[in-house]
């Protein structure tokens, strides 16, 4: 059985066969609009009389930032699917967790 051995790295510290994603300005400034946005949103959403739906609303809108975020400063739509499915199960196991906590105080 023969062990392959990683590929040597490079001054900076990368492996010479990792792919840099370089993001543009453009894309930067347009990611930064569209949290802006939807802070705005956020609230807008709390200055409304929507009862209990007014967290509802606000932790949707979080959980977009937050993917925004996750797709654009942590490069996560350039990798593969494995990792994707990854992130969604770890992420949906700890909004099923908030959601338990959720109904243990609602109900007491």
């Amino acid at each position: 059985m023969k062990i392959q051995a990683d590929p040597p790295a490079t001054p900076e510290g990368m492996y010479m066969n990792e792919q840099h994603h370089i993001i543009s300005y453009g894309r930067l400034v347009a990611t930064w609009l569209v949290l802006l946005t939807l802070t705005a949103l956020t609230v807008a959403v709390t200055r409304l009389d929507l009862g209990s739906y007014k967290v509802w609303g606000a932790l949707a809108i979080a959980s977009l930032k937050a993917g925004v975020v996750i797709a654009v400063f942590m490069h996560m739509r350039y990798e593969g699917r494995l990792l994707r499915w990854l992130l969604f199960v770890t992420l949906l196991t700890l909004a099923i967790f908030i959601g338990f906590t959720f109904f243990d105080v609602l109900y007491r």
